[in-house]
């Protein structure tokens, strides 16, 4: 028995080394060598400070961007809280929600049909990117505010459109904050709307 219960006792000291120190350094360094920007949360810089990451949604409000799906996480956009609504299709207050989000995306588009994404949260509540139909949706608003032409931002969002993973997975997105990075770069805004 005390032959065992040493063994045991050496077999947990050394798993915990070799599975909880070594490896875990191992795949950290391998990682850090070869893919250094996906390891460390693919962060956007801008004027030397972090704007937020490629992977992690943001929420836009202002009148003169491009909206981000709506975000379930936490308070909203909360990558802490990571989280869908975990509210069914028939739950009124969804219903409710869902409603009053087509009637304000309507707003500039009356009778027009709303893209889904841009009135249902993603299953993380942090989904970084919309369909080009939900940008497509949004440019005359911003073309708007902006003083510039709609065909001008849609080539700014087919530059920011990306292609479905290695040819067939997934469906061609818009990262929103890299699209909104560049809206600013190439047609600025006053302070007082960006605030907004």
């Amino acid at each position: 028995m005390k032959k065992n219960l040493i063994t045991s006792v050496l077999m947990t000291i050394a798993t915990t080394i070799l599975l909880g120190i070594i490896y875990p350094l191992i795949v950290t360094g391998i990682a850090q060598v070869l893919f250094p920007k996906q390891a460390n949360g693919q962060l956007i810089h801008q004027d030397g400070k972090i704007v937020g990451s490629s992977i992690i949604g943001q929420g836009f409000s202002g009148s003169a961007y491009f909206h981000s799906r709506p975000s379930a996480a936490g308070n909203g956009y909360d990558a802490a809280n990571s989280n869908g609504s975990q509210l069914g299709p028939t739950n009124q207050k969804l219903i409710d929600r869902v409603k009053g989000d087509v009637a304000t995306a309507q707003a500039d588009h009356p009778g027009a049909e709303v893209p889904i994404d841009l009135v249902t949260a993603s299953a993380s509540g942090i989904d970084p990117h919309i369909t080009p139909a939900a940008a497509e949706f949004q440019l005359s608003r911003i073309a708007k505010e902006r003083g510039t032409s709609v065909d001008r931002l849609r080539a700014l969002v087919a530059k920011h459109t990306e292609g479905r993973q290695l040819g067939f997975l997934g469906e061609p997105r818009v990262n929103v904050l890299e699209l909104n990075l560049e809206l600013d770069q190439q047609f600025p805004i006053s302070k007082q709307a960006r605030v907004q």
